[in-house]
């Protein structure tokens, strides 16, 4: 099977995540902050050595200001309810016109007023333009993806977080698609809330997520529980990261996901350069079948990340990826959790095929997903 569904989750993992999961569960074992015995204090300083290697990574203000949560939708709730939980019902909220539901169904729930703007597939100045002229004086957050999960572009966060900056407005930063792909200085970019998942791009086991907040003790809680620290006060801790950590942690995949950020960190900026070279020779061979729609201008380097979507004339992708995984392709088809963004591409009874690119993707690879797409393209509607 050539697995090319990594925006979903990335496959294979390299083969130290399993070893330094397995090694935690068979070597160590222990509840992490939850015991003062040798293996729970070697347990929390594995969760720690982590914890410090995200907040370098991605320059965060300091290690207390990483939170480990159970994947990236988890994140994006804490911090966008947390911000809004105290705030008037009129609380204007910005985001784009490619989100994810883990954006748009929170942002629905608690029924405030949002405009989305419009991202130019081409022109990151027009983006930065549309932001800035759906601000209001009553806008209380600004919350979008950095990279889309449908057809890869890539925002301009930074420039987008100077406005915020400027203004004095929140700004969170749904990094699925880019942490681990694309380079994200969190304090250079006025990122105050940073969401991301630790199974895609950072190489990391399932049940893994992040939140990163520079001013987390601010944001209202939605679990509160156990967290090891003042348990004498049935109040919920303040202090970072312990106030959105309640219950045990998922230590082992945390162990697993620094192994993962040292695999990232290892092979630098090559990877992504390897993947989108794939994703440009996907495009064009696409573009070469007759019958193949394409939805985006050719990607480029910095400006989208290595995901390719087109349909097969007006065939269902769905249908289509079905095919596909037959002739031995894993491919997603669908509205990929996106339906704000099928909307704007005019695909959202369609759909489309979705192919994402990871690190142990090949040209072999793509040369035959292109003859099985050519050859599919090529049957007569029955």
């Amino acid at each position: 099977m050539v697995y090319l569904d990594n925006a979903a989750t990335s496959f294979p993992k390299p083969q130290q995540v399993g070893a330094a999961v397995a090694r935690f569960i068979h070597e160590i074992g222990a509840n992490p902050g939850r015991s003062g015995h040798k293996l729970s204090m070697e347990a929390a300083e594995s969760v720690y050595a982590c914890r410090k290697a995200v907040a370098s990574y991605f320059h965060a203000p300091g290690a207390e200001c990483v939170s480990f949560t159970l994947n990236a939708t988890y994140a994006i709730n804490f911090a966008l309810k947390g911000v809004l939980a105290e705030r008037s019902g009129s609380a204007h909220v910005v985001t784009s016109n490619l989100e994810h539901n883990a954006v748009m169904r929170p942002l629905y729930t608690l029924k405030r007023p949002y405009t989305a703007a419009v991202v130019d597939l081409a022109d990151d100045a027009c983006t930065l333009r549309n932001f800035e002229a759906s601000l209001r004086p009553d806008t209380s957050l600004v919350a979008c993806t950095h990279a889309s999960n449908l057809c890869g572009r890539v925002l301009p966060i930074a420039e987008i977080g100077a406005l915020c900056h400027k203004r004095g407005i929140p700004f969170l930063v749904d990094a699925s698609q880019s942490a681990g792909m694309l380079p994200i200085d969190m304090q250079a970019a006025h990122i105050d809330f940073l969401c991301m998942p630790g199974h895609k791009s950072l190489y990391g086991p399932m049940g893994t997520g992040i939140l990163i907040a520079a001013h987390g003790e601010t944001l209202a809680t939605l679990i509160e529980g156990g967290t090891g620290s003042n348990s004498v006060d049935f109040a919920q801790p303040d202090l970072m990261p312990d106030r959105f950590e309640s219950g045990t942690l998922n230590a082992p995949g945390i162990v697993g996901l620094h192994a993962g950020i040292r695999f990232v960190r290892a092979r630098g900026q090559e990877s992504y350069v390897k993947e989108m070279r794939l994703a440009r020779m996907l495009y064009d061979g696409l573009h070469r079948i007759p019958g193949i729609r394409l939805y985006t201008p050719r990607p480029w380097g910095n400006g989208y990340v290595p995901v390719v979507s087109f349909n097969i004339a007006s065939r269902s992708s769905v249908e289509v990826t079905s095919r596909l995984d037959k002739m031995g392709f894993a491919l997603r088809g669908g509205l990929h959790c996106a339906p704000a963004a099928h909307i704007a591409f005019g695909t959202i009874d369609q759909g489309m095929v979705r192919a994402s690119i990871g690190a142990f993707n090949t040209p072999e690879h793509i040369t035959a997903l292109l003859a099985a797409v050519k050859k599919l393209a090529e049957e007569k509607d029955t």
